[in-house]
């Protein structure tokens, strides 16, 4: 997706175990050990996050250390590589405090044994005994209310494990991207949209999103420092080669909207921000009114650098938007927008700002109007077209208890006819039926509101699920 405005890297740590008794019985095993340790690194753990390692663990006080230093990286899953038999103990201590998922890596150093050739107790203990204590290891977990998952593979060249691994570190980079990032509020929600309301302090007990509140006023005056000239026109130029702009309005037409652009790039920077949702109800006169009808746009320059922005104030969908975003390079805001019974398909589709990454099917259009359906003002709207090929869409719902769940689906986007109001909207058809998903969906209770995805990417979700300690519902695929 290119490069993030906010850099957050997802903190791995990894371990291997081995039973210390084998050590002076077999003296080989402890090289052969770390020899298959790194190999796994340098084969399957290369990627844009950060790798703390314990190394190779054999007893209770190496894995108090491991524990240690877990803690203290604050790492976002934990990869144990069973190298061999080895008793729990060498997990226990490694995982005591840490509150993210365990994935047991139990990674055979050959596709398979020569078994006509394998005759003595290292040769097996050394490379073909990864997954005798995965059951030990899944029961203990499981006894301490641990979440966890189990990857078999076998050293060189699994392409399946490694996908596995990659599921993994990915999903983890999700709650990096909470947990290092900030939110941003500005305004509140569209008033009466019930459904979108959530509190700030539940957002951080329950998923680390801290939400940092701002009023309209700070943001008038976003761009009222931004004079350096070439940086306006250089940013004022790639907003006119992003988007097809009605009206034949040239990069020098754009320099005001530029500036803004600019100004927020520098406040999310500032703020830390990975997550905006706002919301404006005023009169859209003045400095109000010249931001508010250029929101579109710089919201869709901010998604396209990896923010995720929404609008009516739906911090829940943006938050669905930063998920998507970060597992796939895509993410954009959308709802149920109209239904042909005929072809037994939805069209899926907002008002607002979007992401570049998903107009495959033709550039993105910006186009004036007078009036926002449904809000004060006007200006600029942006309509995006996603093109034909696999998508999965994802909500936050809210439970009674104030728990939250991811809500998914995977569904085929069709080539056809759309709406051409300048918002953005396909036809998108399910495998349930469409009939089928509009009830199954809204059964689930999720908001109104949904980020859209190019690809399927349910399994990574329910890693996400899993490392953020709530539920998924998957809804059809």
């Amino acid at each position: 997706m290119g490069k993030y405005l906010v850099e957050t890297k997802a903190r791995i740590g990894m371990m291997g175990i081995a039973l210390e008794a084998y050590m002076p019985q077999f003296p080989s095993l402890r090289d052969a050990f770390k020899k298959q340790y790194q190999s796994a690194i340098d084969q399957y753990f290369k990627g844009d996050y950060e790798l703390y390692s314990a190394g190779l663990v054999t007893v209770k006080e190496d894995a108090e250390k491991a524990g240690r230093l877990f803690r203290e990286k604050d790492v976002d899953v934990v990869f144990l590589y069973t190298l061999t038999y080895c008793t729990s103990s060498t997990l226990v201590p490694a995982i005591e405090g840490l509150d993210v998922p365990i994935v047991i890596i139990n990674l055979q150093a050959l596709k398979k044994l020569d078994c006509d050739k394998a005759n003595t107790i290292d040769s097996w203990l050394g490379y073909g005994f990864a997954c005798g204590p995965v059951p030990e290891m899944t029961a203990t977990l499981i006894r301490m209310g641990k979440r966890f998952d189990v990857l078999t593979g076998y050293l060189e060249g699994d392409d399946v494990f490694k996908k596995s691994v990659e599921k993994w570190c990915t999903a983890a980079s999700v709650r990096a991207r909470f947990r290092l990032g900030s939110a941003v509020m500005v305004g509140r929600q569209y008033p009466g949209m019930m459904d979108l309301y959530t509190s700030d302090l539940n957002l951080y007990n329950r998923l680390r999103i801290y939400v940092k509140p701002f009023d309209w006023e700070f943001m008038w005056r976003i761009a009222d420092d931004i004079r350096d000239k070439d940086r306006i026109h250089a940013k004022a130029q790639e907003v006119y080669n992003t988007f097809e702009i009605e009206g034949g309005k040239k990069p020098e037409d754009l320099y005001d909207l530029a500036a803004y652009v600019c100004g927020y790039e520098d406040f999310v920077k500032k703020e830390n921000v990975t997550i905006i949702a706002s919301h404006y109800n005023g009169y859209a006169q003045g400095k109000a009114g010249d931001l508010d009808g250029k929101l579109n746009p710089i919201y869709s320059m901010l998604i396209k650098q990896g923010v995720a922005c929404a609008v009516e104030g739906d911090i829940k969908v943006a938050t669905a938007m930063s998920i998507l975003k970060t597992i796939s390079g895509t993410g954009t805001l959308e709802e149920l927008y109209s239904l042909d019974f005929d072809d037994d398909i939805a069209l899926l589709g907002h008002s607002g700002s979007g992401d570049d990454a998903v107009s495959t099917r033709r550039k993105p259009l910006m186009k004036v109007v007078e009036v926002f359906h449904g809000k004060t003002g006007g200006g600029y709207l942006t309509q995006f077209y996603p093109g034909a090929g696999d998508l999965t869409i994802l909500s936050i719902g809210e439970a009674l208890d104030g728990g939250y769940k991811l809500i998914a689906a995977e569904a085929v986007a069709e080539d056809g006819p759309i709406l051409n109001l300048g918002d953005t909207n396909q036809r998108t058809r399910f495998s349930c039926g469409m009939r089928a998903f509009i009830d199954s969906w809204s059964l689930t209770g999720p908001t109104h509101h949904f980020a859209m995805a190019k690809g399927r990417h349910v399994d990574t979700l329910k890693c996400v699920a899993k490392i953020l300690n709530i539920p998924i519902e998957v809804v059809c695929r």
